[in-house]
């Protein structure tokens, strides 16, 4: 069964980003999933499982994120697109700073 996670971790700092809110989104921009990072910035499941195969979208609402933070940031939020090709767990990290992220097939 093709299941979702993500984690947030905030670069600068050095530790988890806690509370960013984050949609799933279908191909069709239909929003599927929602959720908030935890405590260790996490989302341990987010949308509906099993999921299709098919593309998909992460939004994550940095800037209100940083906002929250005190901290002036360039990205205002980041979308990441990917495809679900097996059945299986995927697992989408984002490593961010206040100026640039990065992104990657996690397990």
């Amino acid at each position: 069964m093709a299941s979702l996670s993500t984690h947030v971790l905030d670069t600068a700092a050095g530790r988890p980003a806690v509370g960013v809110h984050i949609t799933l989104e279908s191909d069709s921009g239909a929003v599927i999933g929602e959720g908030a990072t935890d405590a260790d910035g996490r989302v341990s499941s987010i949308g509906p499982e099993p999921l299709p195969t098919g593309d998909y979208r992460l939004r994550f609402d940095t800037g209100r994120w940083y906002e929250f933070q005190g901290v002036a940031a360039f990205y205002p939020e980041v979308v990441v697109t990917f495809r679900i090709q097996a059945d299986e767990h995927h697992h989408v990290p984002l490593l961010l700073s206040p100026y640039g992220y990065s992104t990657y097939r996690g397990s």
